[in-house]
């Protein structure tokens, strides 16, 4: 009867003999990663010797999970304002999360009980967490109000998630970036407590926001830095005039809807083709650079830049159609805006 009840085995003989030969292989280093190494260095010395590691990961997990489905309660739709303590104790439980994560590894070597079972148990617990931290991300910034835009980035640091561990896969070695996991999630802690003393509607990608527009920028710079770091044929370095002007249609264009929603007094949105060719480029390095990097540099630059010229002559020639007058050429007959500005100054003229 004992048979009959006892969970399936997932591993075959095989698996399980070539798992005793597996050794965990990293490479690269962060930008937030030495100074916070001093951090769990102290940290870790303050667990007892006796605790496990997957102990460690657990907890963490767990009270990650648990603060997130408070979150989840307050906000089921991601439209909801959840009370500012929700925020805090979400910050808290990714904080907590992070580290214990960081040090589970560093307490395994301390007392000499490193395996493949830790890495794979680190690493599953990463995976739930991912899932619960998308959720939580796109709750504090309220993209429950733009469903396309909230289905899109819920499912964007799962399927980044696997496309990193596709890619140790392939090449038997985790490697991390200038810009990566710990960057994140330092980043998430500090917006759920800006929606924690701010609100979430501080965050709408709307016009009504002036917070907004900084999105835009914040993002392109951001992905050009995780590019750049992440390259491994030195992308920047070899071809910075190609990737400087990749970036800059990119950021021309979002300058230009800028002003056109200043001028028209119009609600702006996050999301924008222009982000097609950066985009490109960032999944390529997430599939270990499948395609060689300077030809997708040369891809994105050419759909940036025709991104942005199709945006620039459709807003002018449809201003120029709906104030009748010329793009390039001085119209006889002045719109009526032009006629009132004209009378103006002349009356003022007269005046004086």
């Amino acid at each position: 009867m004992a048979g009959l009840w006892a969970p399936p085995e997932p591993l075959s003989a095989a698996q399980l003999r070539r798992l005793e030969q597996h050794r965990y292989s990293a490479s690269g280093r962060s930008l937030l990663e030495p100074p916070l190494q001093l951090y769990w260095a102290w940290l870790v010395e303050q667990i007892p010797a006796w605790l496990a590691p997957n102990t460690i990961t657990l907890s963490g997990l767990l009270l990650n999970l648990l603060t997130t489905l408070l979150l989840i309660a307050y906000c089921p739709s991601a439209t909801e304002q959840a009370p500012f303590w929700v925020f805090l104790l979400c910050a808290l439980g990714l904080f907590v999360y992070q580290s214990l994560d960081a040090i589970d590894g560093k307490q395994a070597r301390r007392t000499n009980s490193s395996s493949p079972l830790g890495e794979l148990f680190d690493h599953g617990c990463d995976s739930i967490s991912t899932v619960f931290v998308s959720i939580g991300a796109c709750i504090a910034v309220r993209l429950g109000t733009n469903p396309d835009w909230l289905f899109f980035c819920s499912f964007v640091g799962m399927f980044m998630f696997y496309c990193a561990h596709w890619q140790t896969y392939v090449s038997g070695m985790l490697k991390f970036g200038k810009v990566d996991v710990t960057e994140v999630q330092i980043a998430i802690i500090i917006l759920f407590l800006m929606s924690a003393f701010g609100g979430t509607t501080m965050w709408d990608y709307k016009g009504t926001s002036v917070l907004s527009p900084g999105l835009h920028i914040g993002l392109i710079i951001t992905l050009a830095i995780m590019i750049y770091k992440k390259s491994t044929t030195q992308l920047f370095e070899k071809h910075p005039c190609l990737y400087v002007l990749t970036f800059g249609f990119v950021s021309a264009k979002i300058t230009q809807k800028l002003v056109v929603a200043h001028m028209t007094k119009s609600e702006i949105y996050l999301q924008d083709t222009a982000f097609i060719g950066p985009g490109l480029l960032f999944l390529d390095q997430y599939f270990n650079s499948f395609i060689d990097e300077y030809i997708v540099l040369w891809i994105a630059l050419v759909i940036s830049l025709f991104d942005l010229l199709r945006y620039s002559t459709g807003v002018c020639m449809q201003i120029a159609a709906h104030l009748r007058i010329h793009v390039f050429r001085i119209s006889s007959l002045q719109a009526p805006e032009q006629v009132q500005v004209v009378s103006s100054l002349s009356h003022q003229n007269n005046m004086d």
